[in-house]
């Protein structure tokens, strides 16, 4: 079969790789469809952790082709999406239920070969059968909508919440859609690049911020005197990161979903902390929330028609990493039988 394999830094090629056979307890997947996510980018480029060599792609969906003795929920032909982060379950996180810190966790993507190729074999356990009719490209945001509903579960938003959420890329715009319906009163949006901005005006944005040409902190101020009730980082950088302290009222709550590069580190004024009472959080994975996401996309909770998505072959996949880190896109796909 064709997969896209990373052997090391910056060194990423599409090459013919042999499958294993099927062990006990795991299905044989085509793939339909797998997104490229900000990680595989920070991946190729050596700022973010891996298990080399290994078959990038952790956002996939596709079709049974095969079951293996002790498979006993699944069948030929069944539609599936694949939740990558396999808990070890006998860790002291996972006894505790924490099963997205385990001190095992191994993910299809990262460290076991993923989705970005032909065929993948995954753990049944791993696999979520999709309901009739579900669209493919819908499929390959399963997994980032879930670790986004994790992300509003951590950030605690209320009804009637002042939410500034910073970065209007795919997370972004998904964690927009998601905390209106978790009830936020007004969702103001800080996204430098305006087509973005148009696509977080239709999702329903109230506020459009420009930081290219704007004082983000007076702007937000101007509307809401003493700072948003709830800040998330959704962009990954350490400028964003510390402007998210600066933007949350005295009270208020800062998420830092975004993903950083390994080593990035921000000035932090611990008086500031102190004084403002902030509660700042962090976001890791998707525990327990899979099935919420199917059911998010299904039920038109989280909309994907206003994306610009570009798919490519598995034989384009640097040109698609491009375009995600590049932001010319929403999303990047690759499409194996493309």
């Amino acid at each position: 079969m064709k997969a896209v394999l990373f052997e090391k830094p910056h060194k990423l090629s599409v090459v013919d790789k042999d499958l294993r056979q099927l062990g006990s307890g795991e299905i044989l997947v085509r793939v339909d469809v797998c997104g490229v996510c900000g990680t595989d980018v920070h991946i190729v480029e050596g700022t973010s952790r891996s298990n080399p060599p290994v078959v990038l792609g952790h956002e996939y969906a596709g079709t049974i082709e095969d079951v293996a003795e002790g498979v006993t929920d699944f069948t030929r032909g069944q539609k599936v999406a694949v939740d990558p982060n396999i808990a070890c379950r006998a860790c002291f996180f996972c006894r505790k239920g924490e099963v997205h810190l385990c001190s095992n966790l191994k993910a299809l993507g990262v460290d076991i070969d993923g989705g970005m190729a032909e065929y993948c074999i995954v753990p049944q356990r791993q696999a979520y059968v999709l309901p009739d009719g579900f669209p493919r490209q819908a499929a390959a945001f399963i997994e980032p909508v879930s670790c986004v509903i994790h992300g509003v579960d951590r950030a605690g938003v209320k009804t009637g919440d002042t939410v500034a959420i910073i970065g209007a890329g795919t997370i972004g715009l998904l964690m927009l859609q998601l905390v209106k319906d978790a009830g936020a009163g007004r969702i103001i949006i800080i996204e430098p690049r305006e087509k973005k901005r148009e696509i977080a005006q239709k999702l329903g944005a109230d506020v459009l911020i420009d930081p290219s040409g704007e004082d983000v902190s007076r702007t937000l101020r101007a509307l809401a005197p003493e700072g948003a009730d709830v800040v998330i980082e959704c962009a990954g950088r350490g400028e964003t990161a510390q402007l998210s302290v600066e933007l949350a009222r005295r009270g208020g709550t800062v998420e830092l979903f975004g993903v950083c590069p390994i080593g990035t580190m921000i000035p932090l004024e611990p008086n500031k902390v102190y004084f403002k009472e902030l509660t700042i959080v962090g976001s890791y994975v998707n525990p327990q929330t899979f099935s919420r996401a199917i059911s998010a996309l299904q039920r038109g909770i989280v909309r994907i028609d206003e994306f610009q998505i570009n798919q490519f072959p598995l034989e384009e996949v640097k040109e698609a990493l491009r375009y995600q880190s590049e932001g010319k896109t929403i999303k990047s796909m690759i499409v194996p039988s493309a």
